[in-house]
């Protein structure tokens, strides 16, 4: 049994009210990263954050995580990004491999791009693990990630980052509207 660290957890995050939120999740292990996403969730409304100031995203696997987060963190759409995603270790090498990539591309996107990127990847040795962080309440890897970028977000504005701007029309994330597609030269 876990316990949520008093000194690293705040008794109540502070308002995110108004801040904007790309949320990726991996469909890979979707038990699992369905109770991160209801987590994460969770403490973005706890923090005051609009249903509308969240957008949420999709990828197949842990593996196109950092992929989905640099784009979305350079879009300037948001003012932090959260990931969330879970990989078991199985019988092979490929565990090591994915982990390692996950975790370094997400901080090279955060990196990269000057925005918060808040990394809520499992990385257990089974499924039990998995479970047992991806419970409810406070403990959950979802709900840290997301209090982390509620944070992060309000942290770097405090430091002079520009506020995200919504896009201009709503569409699918990553796509342009199907009637400019082909016309530019």
């Amino acid at each position: 049994m876990r316990h949520t660290d008093p000194a690293t957890t705040p008794a109540a995050l502070p308002s995110a009210a108004g801040y904007r939120f790309a949320l990726i999740v991996s469909r890979f292990n979707q038990s699992i990263t369905d109770a991160l996403r209801q987590g994460a969730r969770a403490a973005l409304a706890e923090a005051g954050v609009a249903e509308t100031d969240i957008e949420e995203m999709d990828v197949p696997g842990a593996f196109e995580l950092p992929q989905a987060a640099q784009y979305a963190a350079g879009s300037g759409r948001f003012d932090a990004v959260i990931t969330l995603g879970c990989v078991i270790r199985g019988g092979t090498p490929h565990f090591e491999y994915i982990s390692s990539a996950v975790a370094q591309g997400t901080m090279d996107a955060a990196l990269r791009t000057g925005a918060p990127v808040a990394f809520g990847v499992l990385t257990t040795e089974s499924l039990a693990q998995a479970e047992e962080r991806a419970g409810p309440g406070r403990d959950n890897k979802g709900w840290e990630a997301a209090a982390a970028a509620a944070e992060m977000a309000i942290l770097f504005r405090r430091l002079g980052r520009t506020p995200a701007r919504a896009a201009s029309t709503p569409r699918p994330f990553g796509f342009e509207p199907r009637s400019t597609r082909g016309t530019e030269r």
